[in-house]
């Protein structure tokens, strides 16, 4: 893990369209009811069987409700072996509760932040 990323600097990244892979670690439910625009639904559960799906990612960015469990998550996918070693992988500090631009639903509608989780 490479350490934490706050909010304003993980918004920053998407309206500059940088290639970064936002992982959304929460239950596909709670993704489904508003997430971050671009964000992948990866549950922390399924994270070891499917964090191969990261291996061609130039950077990543964990997300969780308050900023703890995507911490663990990000530790996990930079100690696999098939991410490469110069990917930085980062945890959004702050967590959702903290992320003060819109979200989007699953229906791909972007709505006002009501709780997310």
């Amino acid at each position: 893990m490479d350490g934490e990323i706050s909010t304003e600097d993980v918004h920053d990244l998407i309206e500059s369209e940088e290639d970064v892979r936002i992982v959304d670690i929460r239950p596909e439910p709670q993704f489904d009811g508003g997430h971050i625009p671009g964000s992948e639904n990866i549950p922390f559960h399924m994270l070891p069987r499917r964090v191969s799906e990261l291996n061609d990612a130039d950077r990543v960015v964990t997300v969780c409700p308050l900023g703890k469990s995507s911490v663990q998550a990000a530790r996990l996918i930079g100690s696999y072996e098939g991410v490469s070693g110069d990917v930085p992988v980062e945890s959004m500090a702050g967590g959702l509760t903290d992320w003060e631009y819109e979200l989007e639903s699953s229906d791909s509608t972007e709505r006002e932040q009501d709780a997310p989780f």
